[in-house]
Parts: C-alpha cells; structure tokens; sequence
C-alpha cells in the first residue's frame, strides 16, 4: 500500500514539475510571441486601460485622456490641437502613433523601466507604471507666431537656438486635429478618410518630412564654401562673373533677377542674390569642397532625428559642371526641409558651429522626478569662425539694405537670406518663397534664435524678393516671439 502511494506521489510530482515548466514556457519563452500576435487583445486593452501620460508645451500640458467607459477606456485628446500637431504628431487607438507621441510612446504608455521605482519586480509582476510626461523645447508664442503667420497657407516653419539646436517652433500648414481620429469609432474613420484624401496633405510634416529646392537660400552654404576654400578671400573684390553665364558644356546661359550682377562682389552678390556669380563660384569650388561644406551642415545625414526622423536633406555627390552650378544657387537636385535651413541660419549666428537640433528637453515620471534631460550635442563645424562672421556681416546686409528688409526689427540685428525655388514643369510653376534668418539684440553676441520659412505656390514674382515678400513677414514674427519684441 506504501509503495503505491509513493508512485502515486512521484507522478504528482513529475505532473507539477511538467505544469511549472509548461507555464514557464508560456508566461516566459514563448510571452513575446504571444504578445505580439494578432488576436492577442490583452496588451491592447492594458495600453488603453490607463490615462497616457501628458506632452507639455511651455510647462503647460498640450494633451490629455478621456475615459470613454469601453474596452479601450482612454482616448487621447489634445489641447490646440492643429496649432501643435506637427510636434505632438497623433496617437490613435487604429492608427498608431507619430512624431513625438510615437518617439517618446514607451515613457508616455508607462512600459519605459525607467519610470518603474523598482524595475525588477516591475518586470516579475508584469505591472504597468503610469505614463510619465515629456516635455519639449518648443516656445508657445513663437509656435503661435509661425502658425498665424502662415494663416492656413501651404509651408512650414522651423526655428531653433543657434547655441544648443533647441528647437523653438515647429509648424506645418495646412494641420491638422489629432483627436478627431484617437479613437475606433465611425466618426473617426471618416475623419482620417478625409485627412488622408485631402489634396493638401495636412498629414504630412512639411518642417521634417518634406523636402524642397531651397533655391537662393543655399547661396549661404555656396558663400562658406568659397570662403573657406580660400577661392574667395575678399568679399568686396570683383569676382569675375559674367553676366549672363553660360553653364559649362552647355548652350544653357544663368541669368539674373537683379542688375549690376556682371563681375560683382561677394557682398553685393549676396545682397541682391546674382545666380551668376554663385553658380559660376560653385563650379569654381569643385564638387568635392561644395560637399564636404553641405553635409558639414547637415545635407545626406539619413540619421537626423529630433528624436523623431528627419527626411534627408541632399546635395548630390555626382554631378557634371553645369549641375554644380546649378545645385549652387539651390537648384537642380538639391532639396531640404525647412529644419534642415534653419540649421544652416543657426550655424552662421553660432560662429560656424552647427548643432543637433533636439525637440525633447526632458523625461519624466508621472511625479515630476526626472528620468532623461537632453544635452546638446553639436553636428560639427560647419565653417571657421572667420566665414560666420563675413556671412553674418552679408546676411545683416540682405535684411538692412537688400532683399530682406521686412524682416527688419528695431533694436535687434536681423541677418537674413531670401530665396525663390523654380519647379514645375520648364519652372513654369509659381515659385516656392524661402526666406531663412538669425536675430539678436543689437550690441549682444549671442543670437538666441534662427529660423527658416518656406511658403509653397507663393503668389510673387519670380525674383527673390517673392522671399522677402512672403516668408520674411512670417519669420520676423517668430524672431518678435522668441525675443519678446
């Protein structure tokens, strides 16, 4: 009789140890599988089952959770919803998650470790911290001021600190309202049916998804390249342009907007924006220098991000002589987002440095206490000192005496570029509107911000100040903000 309770306890046993090791299988080697399929629903509804943890603009919340008493209990809503879009990005309980709302999704749905106070056991016990919070860089006024100023017209905006690449606004028009389609409804498939068959693409984020021909914008990088190479070395000396200028090995002749451009001055070039003397200096240059200086700025970086991607801005490496030119005075291939210009203004501001420009300040618990600050980090030099402080000299010039001068601001030094992108098809389509630039009090030596506007189908002549008329206006505001003027 003992012995056959004893078999009957050994099979108990090797039973028990089969079911420990049967739910160590399914709860620990096969729980990545299970949590990733499909017709699991359970991480869905713990994801909704809590308030998501909050962005904050300015120290205020631009988000928030509303408990809707279903299954997938709390629904994202937003504050402003349009105005901070391109920053925020959505959080939709169908269609996922963008920009920041996707870079920073760990810490705001409360799965970061680093919000739990005793990750360990977080991770034995499965538990799910509350969301933490994000902060970002952005500056409610000057984002109000870019938002205004485009007034619902196709563009973008992008300003940030020269000093730390702290990015200050960040606006796409037309926007959009991220909480029309947050949640699983009726109502909200109809409303992202409508977004995403909108002709305007208010989906899109044309400050770091979209990419343009900066047109004469990128004489700034063709300026510290001939400078730095030391093919220019005086800019008040003849530059011995012709007027026209005839592309090399072509039949094609580069032409002007603006008189007096026949063997004119680096300065004067600038000012008024001559095609012929910056084509002519690009191929002067070389294809190998036109490069280094371009990505020295951040042109082919595929890695920028802010965290969120950034579309790589490009300045090709294969090029003949007349394409050089061409991609000289910011057109050809070249392209880049209004993010990527506004880096090239805040290189020149910070004496040459070119910094990585960040939209997350800090991380932290849903208490407040800190778990991530973001330090700046600089990209590299762009240009020696020496180049900053003569194209600063030429870009106060363009604002005080040139192309620029709505931009002007009483008691602050403005230094700016305009520029108008062709496209279409034989350029026959009304012209893109550039305008980038820096500001400073006059009498300080530090620019606390650099910005880059581009208006698309700007209703403008085709001379640069299309620029001056459109984006400059629109930039000025965004400067007043940042300084408080």
């Amino acid at each position: 009789m003992i012995r056959h309770i004893r078999h009957a306890a050994v099979l108990c046993l090797l039973l028990l140890v089969a079911l420990l090791v049967n739910a160590t299988r399914v709860q620990v080697v096969n729980s990545g599988s299970y949590n990733g399929n499909p017709a699991n629903r359970r991480t869905v509804l713990l994801r909704y089952g809590q308030p998501r943890g909050d962005i904050l603009v300015g120290g205020a919340t631009v988000t928030g959770s509303r408990d809707t008493g279903g299954q997938l209990r709390y629904r994202r809503t937003y504050r402003d919803g349009p105005l901070y879009a391109p920053v925020t990005g959505y959080a939709s309980q169908t269609y996922g998650t963008t920009l920041l709302e996707n870079a920073a999704d760990a810490v705001l749905s409360g799965t970061d470790p680093r919000l739990a106070a005793f990750p360990l056991w977080n991770a034995i016990a499965r538990e799910r911290n509350p969301g933490g919070r994000v902060r970002s860089t952005v500056l409610p006024s000057a984002q109000q001021a870019a938002f205004s100023g485009l007034g619902g017209r196709k563009g973008a905006v992008a300003a940030v600190e020269p000093a730390t690449g702290r990015i200050l606004a960040l606006v796409s028009s037309p926007s959009y309202d991220p909480g029309s389609f947050a949640g699983t409804g009726a109502s909200d498939v109809a409303a992202w049916q409508r977004l995403t068959a909108s002709p305007d693409q208010p989906l899109l984020n044309r400050a770091i998804r979209q990419t343009y021909p900066p047109g004469s914008a990128f004489k700034v990088v063709t300026a510290a390249a001939a400078l730095d190479s030391g093919r220019i070395t005086d800019i008040d000396a003849a530059t011995d342009s012709p007027d026209p200028y005839p592309l090399p090995n072509t039949a094609t002749r580069l032409t002007n907007e603006s008189g007096g451009c026949s063997n004119a001055t680096l300065r004067y070039a600038f000012q008024v924006s001559c095609n012929t003397v910056f084509g002519k200096l690009g191929d002067d240059v070389g294809l190998p220098e036109m490069v280094r200086t371009a990505r020295s700025f951040g042109f082919d970086d595929r890695n920028l991000g802010i965290p969120s991607g950034v579309s790589e801005s490009v300045f090709d490496t294969s090029m003949n002589a007349a394409q050089l030119a061409l991609s000289s005075i910011g057109q050809y291939d070249t392209r880049a987002t209004p993010l990527q210009m506004a880096m090239v203004a805040a290189a020149v501001a910070d004496g040459g440095t070119a910094m990585r420009p960040y939209l997350i300040d800090r991380e932290t618990r849903a208490n407040g206490s800190v778990i991530a600050v973001t330090r700046p980090n600089a990209l590299g030099r762009a240009m020696s000192s020496r180049t900053a402080s003569l194209l600063q000299r030429m870009m106060l010039d363009v604002v005080n005496q040139g192309t620029g001068t709505s931009a002007r601001i009483p008691g602050v030094d403005v230094g700016g570029k305009t520029g108008t992108a062709q496209h279409g098809v034989g350029n026959m389509g009304t012209p893109y509107a550039w305008f980038i630039s820096w500001a400073r009090p006059t009498g300080s030596g530090t620019a606390p911000v650099a910005v880059a506007v581009v208006v698309e189908d700007a209703a403008a002549n085709r001379a640069d100040i299309s620029g001056g008329g459109n984006a400059a206006p629109i930039a000025q505001a965004v400067m007043r903000a940042v300084l408080g003027r």
